[in-house]
């Protein structure tokens, strides 16, 4: 008997997945039990369900009984969307998130200089985007926190170092590291390309979008290098290639992060106001009128009868309904 699960279950599915905290996993465990439809085809479902949840609570209890919880890290999401940047040890990770934001973290030449995540806001035209710089991942170690946190972003930007004759290489293992956590590193074309070789119904895996930075472009034998570097990994992720350093290709780097986002940019304004343009919305590729009074507040989703939109695909100030298709860069006026 199929399960028949609802729009409302499938994302309440996609926040758990997206969960950091076991507190947080929980919740949305108990949140998908309540959505999910009670008949004999989700009786296995629902029994899977109860099994999760009650594996958290235990872990929950042992570690309230043990006083002390590993180290973890809860950083806010801001901007248009939280993009983490990754790789080995020297990458450049850092002076990347100097570069492009107004965070200082340390930078030195020498390993492991970054001990904990460290947020930064990178502009682009008129939006924010959130960038972490993290701890490095190598064959043999990856901080235990890094996988929930790049499982919550919304996306990643995977650094392979041109100047080191092992660059190539460590982008795998970082790739490899990931995937012992079911979190696969995957452009954003093949998102959900079941050709991967994992299976859609396990909803532990998480596919995390991500681009490849080849970085220190300028160095002896970065030629050569990146020649290794497409052809490992140019059939699975768009490369940029880079000099933090120097700051060559940077400017093109900023946008393809904020493209990989996929987001559009919604700018409100008040009947007989002009629009205010310098802090716009922003909303996945594809939402609605109805999506956009939802995230101004959640009594508009209840209350919006209709809007009046200049923009794209309408004339100016025609009015749209509720489930109308919001495109970049539209101005609407909401009526509730």
């Amino acid at each position: 008997m199929p399960a028949n699960l609802t729009p409302q279950y499938s994302e309440a599915e996609q926040e758990y997945r997206k969960a950091q905290t076991p507190e947080e996993k929980l919740a949305c465990l108990k949140k998908m039990y309540a959505l999910l439809p009670k008949h004999k085809g989700t009786e296995k479902l629902q029994a899977d369900l109860k099994t999760r949840m009650s594996r958290l609570r235990e872990e929950l209890e042992q570690a309230r009984h043990a006083g002390k919880k590993g180290v973890s890290y809860k950083i806010p999401r801001q901007g248009a969307g939280t993009v983490m940047i990754l790789g080995a040890p020297n990458v450049g990770k850092s002076l990347l998130l100097r570069r492009f934001t107004k965070a200082t973290p340390e930078v030195a030449p020498y390993p492991f200089t970054t001990r904990e995540p460290q947020p930064g806001m990178m502009p682009w035209e008129d939006v924010q985007v959130q960038l972490i710089d993290t701890p490095p991942i190598t064959r043999d170690f990856m901080e235990g926190y890094l996988s929930s946190m790049v499982r919550g972003a919304d996306g990643a930007v995977l650094m392979v170092d041109l100047g080191h004759d092992d660059g190539p290489t460590q982008a795998d293992d970082v790739i490899q590291r990931l995937a012992a956590t079911k979190t696969f590193l995957v452009g954003a074309d093949r998102l959900h390309d079941p050709e991967n070789g994992e299976e859609d119904f396990d909803d532990r895996i998480m596919r995390v979008k991500a681009l490849l930075v080849a970085n220190k472009c300028d160095l002896p034998g970065a030629e050569e290098r990146l020649a290794i570097v497409r052809e490992l990994y140019g059939d699975r992720y768009p490369i940029y290639v880079i000099s933090a350093e120097m700051g060559q290709g940077l400017e093109e780097l900023r946008t393809a992060i904020y493209q990989m986002l996929d987001v559009i940019r919604v700018y409100t304004k008040e009947p007989g106001k002009p629009p205010d343009l310098k802090a716009p919305f922003t909303l996945p590729s594809g939402s609605t009128l109805l999506d956009l009074a939802g995230l101004i507040h959640k009594d508009f989703a209840e209350k919006l009868k209709h809007a009046r939109i200049w923009g794209t695909g309408v004339y100016d100030g025609q009015t749209v309904k509720r489930d109308h298709i919001l495109h970049d860069k539209d101005i609407v006026e909401l009526h509730i």
